[in-house]
């Protein structure tokens, strides 16, 4: 039984694309390489990171990873380097700035928007106002109508 648990924990932990030849025999570069990757999209599934995914632009991008940081890159220049190559969209979290400001606040405005509407929409239900009461004319014709409307015989609807 335990080594069924186990084995469904070890299933259940996200895969690594990394290939053995990519690993840098530096522990302390992998580990700084695997942080970044961590932080860089894949650009052909767009919502993995390079180091999850096993497309060969992502095992392009780890390569280039590596190859900055044995370069004697900071991890702020190698993410400057992959931004200014590629743009943003590189970055799984992209920085809040002016020219993708429109992409954070797009999504609270919506929902603000249809809150608003929603909010509206109820209001305006709850401020109708109940039919005023039939006068006595209104009344007695009410009465006359289906008085006549009780003898009549039926008729066929077409």
């Amino acid at each position: 039984m335990a080594s069924v648990v186990s084995t469904l924990f070890l299933l259940a932990a996200p895969a690594q694309a990394v290939q053995p030849d990519e690993i840098l025999p530096d522990p302390a570069l992998e580990q700084r390489a695997r942080a970044l990757s961590a932080e860089l999209r894949c650009m052909v599934c767009q919502n993995q990171s390079i180091d999850d995914s096993d497309a060969p632009l992502a095992r392009d991008l780890r390569l280039l990873v590596r190859e900055r940081l044995v370069a004697g890159d900071s991890d702020a220049q190698v993410m400057t380097f992959l931004v200014d190559r590629y743009g943003e969209f590189v970055l799984l979290k992209p920085s809040f700035s002016g020219h993708n400001l429109l992409l954070w606040l797009a999504a609270p405005a919506v929902l603000i928007a249809g809150g608003l509407i929603a909010w509206g929409v109820v209001g305006r239900n709850r401020r109708r106002q109940e039919p005023a009461p039939l006068s006595a004319e209104e009344e007695a014709e009410l009465a006359r109508l289906r008085a006549g409307s009780a003898g009549a015989p039926e008729t066929p609807s077409r």
